[in-house]
Protein backbone atom coordinates (compact mmCIF):
# COMPACT_ATOMS: atom_id res chain seq x y z
CA UNK A 1 0.00 0.00 0.00
CA UNK A 2 3.04 2.36 0.20
CA UNK A 3 4.03 1.94 -3.19
CA UNK A 4 2.36 4.56 -5.01
CA UNK A 5 3.47 7.30 -2.06
CA UNK A 6 6.71 6.20 -2.74
CA UNK A 7 6.82 6.51 -6.65
CA UNK A 8 5.05 9.92 -6.44
CA UNK A 9 8.32 10.88 -3.89
CA UNK A 10 10.43 9.96 -6.22
CA UNK A 11 8.61 11.84 -9.16
CA UNK A 12 8.42 15.19 -7.00
CA UNK A 13 12.17 14.69 -6.79
CA UNK A 14 12.02 15.34 -10.34
CA UNK A 15 9.81 18.07 -10.67
CA UNK A 16 11.22 21.66 -12.20
CA UNK A 17 10.99 24.05 -9.46
CA UNK A 18 11.16 21.41 -6.74
CA UNK A 19 14.71 22.31 -5.23
CA UNK A 20 13.37 23.14 -2.27
CA UNK A 21 14.38 27.38 -2.86
CA UNK A 22 10.97 29.35 -1.01
CA UNK A 23 13.84 30.87 1.67
CA UNK A 24 12.73 32.34 4.58
CA UNK A 25 13.83 36.42 3.84
CA UNK A 26 13.80 38.24 7.26
CA UNK A 27 11.68 41.71 7.75
CA UNK A 28 12.95 44.29 9.60
CA UNK A 29 9.80 45.68 11.75
CA UNK A 30 8.72 49.01 12.70
CA UNK A 31 5.63 51.16 12.90
CA UNK A 32 3.44 50.72 10.07
CA UNK A 33 0.07 53.15 9.43
CA UNK A 34 -2.54 50.11 8.43
CA UNK A 35 -5.65 50.60 6.63
CA UNK A 36 -7.22 48.46 9.75
CA UNK A 37 -7.39 50.41 13.58
CA UNK A 38 -5.70 48.43 15.94
CA UNK A 39 -7.62 50.31 17.94
CA UNK A 40 -10.33 52.56 18.07
CA UNK A 41 -8.87 56.23 17.20
CA UNK A 42 -5.39 54.36 16.38
CA UNK A 43 -4.34 52.37 13.26
CA UNK A 44 -0.56 53.00 14.01
CA UNK A 45 0.33 49.01 14.36
CA UNK A 46 3.94 48.14 15.48
CA UNK A 47 5.50 45.30 13.64
CA UNK A 48 7.86 43.06 15.02
CA UNK A 49 10.93 41.74 13.06
CA UNK A 50 9.55 38.42 11.52
CA UNK A 51 10.45 35.81 8.52
CA UNK A 52 7.95 35.34 5.35
CA UNK A 53 8.55 33.09 2.25
CA UNK A 54 9.36 34.50 -0.70
CA UNK A 55 6.79 33.18 -2.80
CA UNK A 56 3.55 31.86 -2.05
CA UNK A 57 3.57 27.75 -1.25
CA UNK A 58 3.84 26.08 -5.09
CA UNK A 59 1.59 22.59 -5.62
CA UNK A 60 5.40 21.05 -5.75
CA UNK A 61 5.88 22.13 -2.09
CA UNK A 62 2.31 21.63 -0.96
CA UNK A 63 2.38 18.20 -2.99
CA UNK A 64 5.64 17.42 -0.70
CA UNK A 65 4.00 17.92 2.56
CA UNK A 66 0.35 15.84 1.02
CA UNK A 67 2.71 12.70 0.47
CA UNK A 68 4.15 13.47 3.98
CA UNK A 69 1.23 14.44 5.52
CA UNK A 70 -1.73 11.87 3.89
CA UNK A 71 -4.42 13.06 6.38
CA UNK A 72 -4.06 16.13 4.08
CA UNK A 73 -4.85 14.60 0.75
CA UNK A 74 -7.73 15.23 -1.24
CA UNK A 75 -10.66 12.72 -0.03
CA UNK A 76 -8.76 12.19 3.28
CA UNK A 77 -8.55 15.52 4.66
CA UNK A 78 -11.48 15.75 7.40
CA UNK A 79 -14.59 17.64 6.18
CA UNK A 80 -14.70 19.83 9.21
CA UNK A 81 -11.51 21.02 7.78
CA UNK A 82 -12.08 21.71 4.05
CA UNK A 83 -14.38 21.74 1.86
CA UNK A 84 -15.57 19.77 -1.43
CA UNK A 85 -13.53 21.60 -3.64
CA UNK A 86 -10.04 20.85 -1.73
CA UNK A 87 -7.31 20.89 -4.29
CA UNK A 88 -10.00 20.12 -6.35
CA UNK A 89 -7.47 21.47 -9.53
CA UNK A 90 -4.87 18.67 -9.11
CA UNK A 91 -5.26 15.31 -10.84
CA UNK A 92 -5.60 13.40 -8.41
CA UNK A 93 -4.71 13.10 -4.19
CA UNK A 94 -1.06 12.71 -5.15
CA UNK A 95 -0.66 14.55 -8.49
CA UNK A 96 -0.30 17.63 -9.66
CA UNK A 97 -1.69 17.11 -13.64
CA UNK A 98 -2.23 19.48 -16.47
CA UNK A 99 -3.71 22.48 -14.38
CA UNK A 100 -1.96 22.57 -11.46
CA UNK A 101 1.70 23.00 -12.76
CA UNK A 102 4.50 22.78 -10.15
CA UNK A 103 5.56 26.37 -10.05
CA UNK A 104 2.22 27.48 -9.83
CA UNK A 105 0.88 28.56 -5.93
CA UNK A 106 -1.00 26.01 -4.89
CA UNK A 107 -4.52 27.29 -4.59
CA UNK A 108 -8.39 25.81 -3.16
CA UNK A 109 -6.86 25.35 -0.08
CA UNK A 110 -8.49 25.63 3.43
CA UNK A 111 -7.31 28.08 6.33
CA UNK A 112 -6.88 24.57 8.06
CA UNK A 113 -4.47 22.92 5.69
CA UNK A 114 -2.37 26.10 4.87
CA UNK A 115 -2.11 26.65 8.37
CA UNK A 116 -1.19 22.51 9.02
CA UNK A 117 1.42 23.06 5.93
CA UNK A 118 3.06 26.19 7.82
CA UNK A 119 2.94 24.49 11.41
CA UNK A 120 4.91 21.49 9.57
CA UNK A 121 7.83 24.06 9.22
CA UNK A 122 7.41 24.63 12.42
CA UNK A 123 6.20 28.28 11.20
CA UNK A 124 2.83 29.93 10.99
CA UNK A 125 0.54 32.11 8.67
CA UNK A 126 1.52 35.69 8.48
CA UNK A 127 -1.26 38.29 10.88
CA UNK A 128 -2.84 41.19 8.41
CA UNK A 129 -0.49 44.05 9.80
CA UNK A 130 2.26 41.59 8.71
CA UNK A 131 1.23 40.82 5.39
CA UNK A 132 -0.30 44.51 4.72
CA UNK A 133 3.21 46.15 6.00
CA UNK A 134 5.06 43.73 3.65
CA UNK A 135 2.23 43.95 0.66
CA UNK A 136 3.07 47.81 1.24
CA UNK A 137 6.46 47.90 -1.26
CA UNK A 138 7.17 48.09 -4.43
CA UNK A 139 10.53 47.35 -5.88
CA UNK A 140 12.28 50.64 -4.64
CA UNK A 141 11.04 51.26 -1.64
CA UNK A 142 9.37 50.10 1.38
CA UNK A 143 6.02 52.20 1.50
CA UNK A 144 4.76 52.37 -2.39
CA UNK A 145 0.99 53.26 -1.60
CA UNK A 146 1.31 56.68 -2.14
CA UNK A 147 2.39 56.68 -6.16
CA UNK A 148 -0.34 55.94 -8.21
CA UNK A 149 0.69 54.40 -11.05
CA UNK A 150 1.84 51.26 -8.34
CA UNK A 151 -1.49 51.33 -7.22
CA UNK A 152 -3.51 51.43 -10.32
CA UNK A 153 -1.29 48.39 -11.65
CA UNK A 154 -2.52 46.22 -8.51
CA UNK A 155 -6.19 47.44 -9.11
CA UNK A 156 -6.04 46.57 -12.94
CA UNK A 157 -4.91 43.13 -11.86
CA UNK A 158 -7.84 42.79 -9.54
CA UNK A 159 -10.13 43.95 -12.70
CA UNK A 160 -9.02 41.03 -15.09
CA UNK A 161 -11.45 38.28 -15.74
CA UNK A 162 -11.21 34.93 -13.69
CA UNK A 163 -10.20 31.55 -15.34
CA UNK A 164 -7.04 32.29 -16.78
CA UNK A 165 -4.11 29.78 -15.49
CA UNK A 166 -2.20 31.22 -13.10
CA UNK A 167 1.55 31.86 -13.74
CA UNK A 168 4.39 30.30 -11.63
CA UNK A 169 5.48 32.26 -9.04
CA UNK A 170 8.40 34.94 -9.67
CA UNK A 171 7.35 35.83 -12.72
CA UNK A 172 7.48 39.18 -11.78
CA UNK A 173 10.44 41.29 -9.67
CA UNK A 174 10.51 41.08 -6.34
CA UNK A 175 9.87 43.78 -4.10
CA UNK A 176 11.74 46.25 -1.51
CA UNK A 177 11.83 43.12 1.24
CA UNK A 178 12.72 40.82 -1.27
CA UNK A 179 9.42 39.17 -1.50
CA UNK A 180 7.63 37.91 -5.08
CA UNK A 181 3.65 37.50 -5.87
CA UNK A 182 2.52 39.99 -2.61
CA UNK A 183 0.18 41.40 -5.48
CA UNK A 184 -0.90 39.85 -8.98
CA UNK A 185 -0.80 36.37 -8.70
CA UNK A 186 -3.21 35.12 -5.86
CA UNK A 187 -4.87 35.87 -2.64
CA UNK A 188 -3.05 34.73 0.16
CA UNK A 189 -4.66 33.71 3.98
CA UNK A 190 -3.37 35.20 7.05
CA UNK A 191 -3.38 33.39 10.25
CA UNK A 192 -6.05 36.68 11.48
CA UNK A 193 -8.42 36.36 8.09
CA UNK A 194 -11.47 36.28 10.43
CA UNK A 195 -11.15 38.90 12.80
CA UNK A 196 -10.47 41.90 10.27
CA UNK A 197 -14.35 43.18 9.28
CA UNK A 198 -16.56 41.00 11.29
CA UNK A 199 -16.36 39.46 14.85
CA UNK A 200 -13.21 36.90 16.26
CA UNK A 201 -15.62 33.99 16.11
CA UNK A 202 -15.71 31.91 12.70
CA UNK A 203 -19.08 29.99 13.14
CA UNK A 204 -20.58 33.91 12.91
CA UNK A 205 -19.08 33.87 9.30
CA UNK A 206 -21.52 33.47 6.03
CA UNK A 207 -24.37 34.52 8.64
CA UNK A 208 -26.97 37.27 7.69
CA UNK A 209 -25.17 39.72 9.59
CA UNK A 210 -21.82 39.08 7.61
CA UNK A 211 -23.05 41.96 5.32
CA UNK A 212 -23.28 44.35 8.11
CA UNK A 213 -20.17 43.46 9.86
CA UNK A 214 -18.69 44.53 6.40
CA UNK A 215 -19.99 47.64 6.03
CA UNK A 216 -19.71 48.68 9.41
CA UNK A 217 -15.74 48.12 9.21
CA UNK A 218 -15.30 49.45 6.12
CA UNK A 219 -16.65 53.03 7.44
CA UNK A 220 -13.60 52.99 10.10
CA UNK A 221 -10.78 52.33 7.71
CA UNK A 222 -8.97 54.54 6.97
CA UNK A 223 -6.78 55.60 3.86
CA UNK A 224 -10.51 54.68 1.88
CA UNK A 225 -9.15 55.20 -1.36
CA UNK A 226 -6.91 52.24 -0.94
CA UNK A 227 -9.46 49.54 -2.99
CA UNK A 228 -7.22 47.06 -3.38
CA UNK A 229 -6.52 46.17 -0.08
CA UNK A 230 -10.33 46.74 0.70
CA UNK A 231 -11.74 44.33 -1.64
CA UNK A 232 -8.53 41.61 -0.34
CA UNK A 233 -10.16 42.45 3.11
CA UNK A 234 -13.54 42.10 2.07
CA UNK A 235 -13.03 38.31 0.30
CA UNK A 236 -11.26 36.98 3.43
CA UNK A 237 -13.65 38.39 5.62
CA UNK A 238 -16.84 36.64 3.70
CA UNK A 239 -15.10 33.15 4.18
CA UNK A 240 -14.46 30.65 6.56
CA UNK A 241 -11.80 28.77 7.59
CA UNK A 242 -12.40 25.34 5.81
CA UNK A 243 -13.60 27.41 2.45
CA UNK A 244 -11.11 26.83 -0.81
CA UNK A 245 -10.93 28.70 -4.25
CA UNK A 246 -9.35 29.03 -6.82
CA UNK A 247 -7.65 31.77 -6.49
CA UNK A 248 -6.67 31.49 -2.53
CA UNK A 249 -3.06 30.45 -1.71
CA UNK A 250 -0.43 31.50 1.20
CA UNK A 251 2.76 31.50 2.44
CA UNK A 252 4.23 30.90 5.64
CA UNK A 253 6.17 33.38 8.44
CA UNK A 254 7.80 33.10 11.44
CA UNK A 255 8.64 35.04 14.36
CA UNK A 256 12.36 33.67 15.34
CA UNK A 257 14.62 32.57 13.25
CA UNK A 258 15.76 29.51 15.22
CA UNK A 259 12.60 27.87 14.70
CA UNK A 260 12.70 27.71 10.60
Amino acid sequence: MIIKPLIALLLLACLPGNSNANEFVPISGGEFRSVVPVEEGNNVAEIGDFFLQETPVTNAEFLRFVLYHPEWQRGRAVSLFVDDQYLFNWSGPISLGSNAKPNQPVTQVSWFAANAYCESLNARLPNWYEWEYVAAANEDMADARSVPGWRQEILSWYSQVGGVQLEDVRSRAANYYNIFDAHGLVWEWVDDYNALLVTGDNREQGGADALQFCGAGAITMEEKENYAVLMRIAMLSSLEARYTTRNLGFRCASSEQGTL
